[in-house]
């Protein structure tokens, strides 16, 4: 379990700091912040790889991606936090 969590924060880490890389524009986030993007982005990432492929039934709906899917996973959950706040500041 301690394992996992650890490969979940260096994952998170790396694909958080890809995404923001990836995505033009200045965000404004700390490391913890860049970490938990990453996460989410792993989440996100595969979601959309059972969606798509219909891969790894036994794990469920809900499930960690690899590194490819984190990233993809990040970059789609930053720009939908970035448009977010965006449309939050311009009203």
């Amino acid at each position: 379990m301690f394992g996992l969590i650890i490969s979940m924060i260096i994952i998170g880490l790396i694909a958080g700091f890809i995404a923001r890389a990836v995505v033009p524009g200045r965000q404004h986030m700390g490391i913890l912040a860049t970490i938990l993007l990453g996460i989410v982005g792993s989440f996100i990432g595969g979601l959309l790889g059972f969606l798509i492929f219909q891969h790894d039934a036994q794990d469920g709906f809900f499930q960690p991606a690899g590194i490819i899917g984190s990233i993809i996973g990040a970059i789609i959950a930053l720009l939908i936090w970035t448009s977010m706040r965006s449309r939050r500041s311009a009203s």
